[in-house]
């Protein structure tokens, strides 16, 4: 079984910074496209940030572009969120996800395996 575990989330106000962390289990790390994915109380999980197998494409939410880096480390099992000038609309529980996919997709339904999830909390 693949296991995802996010950490690295919590309060923090406006204009800071937060850095999410996601490791997976498994021996195949570096074979599975990672993204980040996010759910707002009420609303629907929506897509932030995907990864390519190698760390060599990325793909981003108009929302969160410039503003969020996503980044892996394959030697570590590990993929990263790096979250800069947050705002309180990035207030959400932030899902970790895997997919057994050569692209890189935004499209929920590609990912195979996902996180527990970890709260991230933007004051205003």
């Amino acid at each position: 079984q693949v296991q995802l575990v996010e950490s690295g989330g919590g309060l923090v106000q406006a204009g800071g910074s937060l850095r999410l962390s996601c490791v997976t289990s498994g021996r195949t790390f570096s074979r599975y496209t990672m993204a980040w994915f996010r759910q707002a109380p009420g609303k629907e999980r929506e897509f932030a940030a995907a990864v390519s197998r190698s760390g060599g494409n990325t793909d981003y939410a108009d929302s969160v572009k410039g503003r969020f880096t996503i980044s892996r480390d394959n030697a570590k099992n590990t993929v990263y969120l790096q979250m800069n000038s947050l705002k309180p609309e990035d207030t959400a529980v932030y899902y970790c996800a895997a997919a057994q996919s050569i692209w890189i997709s935004g499209d929920l339904r590609t990912y195979d395996y996902w996180g527990q999830g970890t709260q991230v909390t933007v004051s205003s």
